[in-house]
């Protein structure tokens, strides 16, 4: 695979990859250089209730050497890159700044005290899962958060609908329409991701990669929002108009180092809740694979 010409993009929500999708829109990979484009599946059956990190599509992908590079959020990066048999390395933090929300219909719940003990929908070692633990941990003691792996934000929006959960974490474009629908928001919780690169990629096609992105967030900022909340609503096949989104809960900015002192305070926070073994350290996780 490393001598392959495009460089592959395992493919994540458009609320992440919206960067990406406007530099192949805009023909910003092109103007670096590079031959860019999204993973293809290849018909691939991906079960969204998928527990094993791995196994879900975005890693699977990499895992196999049918991608190049992928984001998720930067516990994720770390978790992924322990956890996967395939050598890689953290590029840069991601320029999607997300929120993810607690929300619900239980007019029981109205502000994070009221979760002590109440199951709250995740998607497990993902950024819901993560953001969960921070926002409760804040509030409650850590024997009171209860989390549940439920799977994808549409797998959630469904249990949050039938009563299966009384709470879960959502991001956008789920969590406009869930409060479209009448849900509550409870709190939210900003972060960004981490870009996971092959060990193949050589210093000068990331960095060309990572100048096309950070022009498309330049697009993004000057453009009407209308014009990128497209892609992201389109993920819900027409449920949500694009007018409806709004940028309350998700922002653009231009891709940042993961430096050392922030990795060591993510990592030691991971150790705490016991999501890392803590055998790694920012020079072999950042460093050249």
């Amino acid at each position: 695979m490393g001598n392959r010409d495009t460089l592959l993009i395992s493919p994540n929500h458009p609320v992440f990859d919206l960067p990406e999708i406007v530099a192949l829109e805009q023909g910003l990979f092109e103007r670096e250089g590079i031959d860019a484009g999204f993973a293809d599946a290849g018909g691939s059956a991906f079960d969204p209730a998928e527990r094993d990190p791995i196994a879900r599509r975005k890693e699977a992908l990499y895992e196999t050497e049918g991608a190049d590079v992928y984001n998720l959020c930067e516990w994720g990066g770390i978790d992924r890159l322990e956890r996967g048999r395939r050598k890689g390395r953290i590029d840069y933090l991601r320029p999607a700044v997300v929120a993810q929300g607690l929300v619900s219909f239980d007019p029981g719940l109205n502000e994070p005290h009221d979760l002590g003990g109440v199951e709250v929908a995740v998607n497990e070692f993902t950024g819901s899962h993560y953001t969960a633990l921070h926002l409760l941990g804040n509030t409650l003691p850590r024997q009171e958060i209860s989390v549940r792996h439920v799977g994808s934000p549409h797998l959630r929006l469904e249990r949050l609908r039938d009563g299966g959960v009384r709470a879960a974490m959502l991001m956008e474009p789920f969590l406009t329409a869930a409060l479209k629908e009448g849900a509550h928001l409870l709190g939210s919780y900003f972060y960004r991701g981490s870009q996971v690169v092959a060990p193949h990629l050589p210093q000068e096609r990331r960095d060309a990669y990572i100048r096309a992105v950070d022009a498309a967030v330049d697009v993004v900022r000057a453009r009407p929002w209308h014009e990128s909340a497209r892609h992201i609503t389109a993920e819900l096949g027409g449920l949500l108009d694009p007018a409806d989104l709004g940028t309350a809960h998700v922002r653009y900015t231009r891709a940042r180092p993961f430096d050392p002192k922030r990795f060591q305070e993510s990592y030691a926070w991971m150790r705490s809740w016991g999501l890392t073994e803590g055998r790694s350290d920012h020079g072999s996780l950042l460093g050249s694979p």
